[in-house]
């Protein structure tokens, strides 16, 4: 059986094909959600965690009074990023300053404990955030993101800091999805240029870079996002 994340992320992966095989084509109005949950066989709350993921990724666009739309497939100059979703608990900019703080330490802290297949690992999702970039699989793009930043957090040796990691997961993945729309190829060029500095550093066993490195690549995605926290 599908777990709760599963489902709605099956859903999304679903819609995104849609999207990209030319079935929902840019401009159409999605259909009810009750209709579009019979057809994808989920339940309108699986729904709705979908069309959000893809509304943050920039592939639809709610409009008031008038539904939910296709926005196209590719990131573009101008686009612009889906309203912060948990704006009623924390600001995004709290959120990055949290990711700061917090993935710098992990990261201090898992220098030198990660496995060589735990490296491989991240070397692995590292590529194929490239790769889900040049062929506009957003998701997946994002999903090999978490990735990364998971293994780091699993490897790091305060279980303290590992629990508020997960505690936060929520706020920081939808940081890690929220610049995609304006996220221009030079920048993920970048960002994929960071991990691969992280990894070094945790390989080398060298904490204070591994933090630096850490607190660099968060600190750029916000200011992607507009922020300089």
């Amino acid at each position: 059986m599908l777990n709760r994340t599963m489902v709605p992320q099956s859903a999304a992966r679903a819609i995104q094909d849609m999207i990209q095989s030319g079935e929902l084509p840019a401009g159409q109005k999605i259909p009810s959600q009750r209709d579009f949950s019979i057809r994808l066989g989920i339940s309108r709350a699986s729904l709705r965690e979908a069309l959000l993921t893809l509304e943050t990724l920039g592939l639809l666009k709610t409009e008031a009074g008038r539904g939910t739309f296709v926005a196209g497939t590719r990131p573009s100059s101008g686009n612009a990023m889906a309203p912060w979703r948990y704006s009623d608990s924390y600001s995004v900019f709290d959120v990055f300053q949290t990711r700061i703080m917090l993935e710098g330490s992990i990261a201090a802290l898992a220098a030198g404990r990660l496995t060589g297949n735990q490296l491989q690992s991240m070397e692995d999702a590292t590529r194929r955030m490239e790769d889900c970039w040049a062929n506009q699989d957003l998701l997946a793009n994002v999903e090999a993101d978490l990735e990364f930043h998971g293994i780091i957090a699993s490897a790091c040796s305060n279980a303290m800091m590992r629990a508020l990691y997960h505690t936060v997961r929520d706020q920081i993945t939808e940081t890690q999805r929220q610049p995609i729309p304006i996220t221009e190829p030079a920048r993920m060029q970048a960002s994929i240029a960071e991990h691969r500095k992280i990894i070094s550093a945790l390989r080398d066993n060298a904490p204070s870079r591994a933090r630096e490195e850490m607190e660099t690549h968060v600190r750029n995605t916000a200011r992607c996002a507009g922020l300089n926290p």
